[in-house]
């Protein structure tokens, strides 16, 4: 069973959507910023919003047709959707609200489905407890088991773990994990973060702007992002305009020049040609700092560099490091003390060449 999204409609004069994309059974990210339309597409399929024109499929049914005039009524649709605000009933108890949707089904299957879900979601303790009288990650966990025991044909999840931390993002994140490897159904999840696309998408959809801009699996789409904009969404702290001044076939790599500079990178060889103006992109993370020259590494980018400036972010420490051009590091706590982070101080940045992303300009 797969989902297929066609659908045309414009927002305000200044902004359209515009978007068609198939959704296979298994969990695919809706991924971009805040307004590029991604919560739009989850109301359109589930008849909360109505396009300008296209054609909506789930499995053998069409949910909205323009051209046929079809428009099936929101709750004939058979979707599951969970909300950024969960929208729990408050005075109805956890048990309550899951049963809600399942007032035609004979109690004791009822009772059945509600205690399975719950049991599943890891919430059978709190049952009979109201949506005030439990956490953050429990009413999330409420809202998932009250959208899945319908037992719907797709799901729909807009940013569904962005209010919580991470520790319960990832616990929540791995029930549902658990619970789509069992029911092969389409389930489209909304985030503009990278960390919950990482973990979750089997292919990742990026919406920018009311259009389609790159499909794929994360890695691909996310690791390997084809264009700048693209980068700096999924993650890439460092991204910097240059210039290619060398072509090195033999070595399988090029070496380029920061615009604005003198700072050289070595990196990946792809299709352009000396001159052509690119983006690199590099990830804080796979940025190594040395508090003396390093001699004999295998590292083909060794810049000199000056501290301007260092802060918490989490666990980790953040770095500004001027080589030339400014360059964001993360680091542990512990690797900042290694190298005695101090305002002003020479260091040296090491970066793979394959730690570099080529991107068109």
């Amino acid at each position: 069973m797969s989902a297929t999204v066609e659908i045309r409609r414009r927002l305000s004069d200044a902004f359209a959507l515009d978007v068609a994309f198939t959704a296979p059974p298994g969990l695919t990210v809706l991924f971009g910023r805040s307004g590029s339309g991604k919560t739009t597409i989850l109301r359109s399929i589930a008849g909360l919003v109505r396009p300008d024109a296209g054609r909506i499929q789930v499995g053998g049914r069409t949910f909205f047709d323009a051209g046929a005039g079809t428009d099936v009524p929101v709750q004939r649709r058979g979707v599951g959707y969970v909300f950024q605000q969960l929208a729990l009933f408050p005075h109805l108890s956890v048990r309550a609200n899951i049963e809600y949707g399942l007032q035609a089904l004979p109690a004791a299957e009822r009772l059945a489905r509600v205690d399975a879900m719950a049991a599943s979601f890891h919430i059978a303790p709190l049952l009979e407890r109201r949506p005030d009288r439990i956490s953050g990650g429990e009413r999330q966990r409420a809202a998932l088991a009250r959208a899945l025991v319908t037992e719907p044909s797709i799901l729909l999840l807009d940013e569904p773990l962005s209010a919580l931390d991470h520790a319960i993002q990832s616990q929540i994140m791995a029930d549902l994990r658990r619970w789509h490897e069992r029911h092969r159904i389409p389930v489209l999840y909304v985030t503009h973060s990278h960390r919950e696309a990482y973990a979750l998408a089997e292919r990742v959809i990026v919406v920018e702007q009311g259009r389609v801009a790159a499909t794929g699996s994360s890695h691909e789409v996310l690791d390997h992002p084809a264009e700048r904009a693209l980068a700096s969404l999924a993650g890439f702290e460092n991204v910097f305009d240059a210039a290619i001044l060398e072509r090195q076939e033999r070595a399988g790599t090029m070496r380029c020049r920061l615009e604005g500079t003198r700072t050289e990178l070595e990196v990946p060889l792809t299709q352009q040609r000396v001159g052509d103006r690119i983006s690199l992109a590099v990830r804080a993370g796979d940025i190594l700092l040395a508090a003396q020259e390093p001699q004999g590494i295998s590292a083909r980018n060794v810049l000199r560099g000056r501290l301007v400036d260092t802060a918490p972010q989490g666990p980790a420490v953040v770095a500004t490091i001027d080589a030339g051009a400014r360059f964001t590091v993360h680091l542990t706590p512990g690797g900042a003390d290694a190298v005695r982070l101090r305002a002003g101080a020479d260091l040296w940045l090491i970066i793979k060449t394959y730690s570099c992303r080529v991107l068109a300009r």
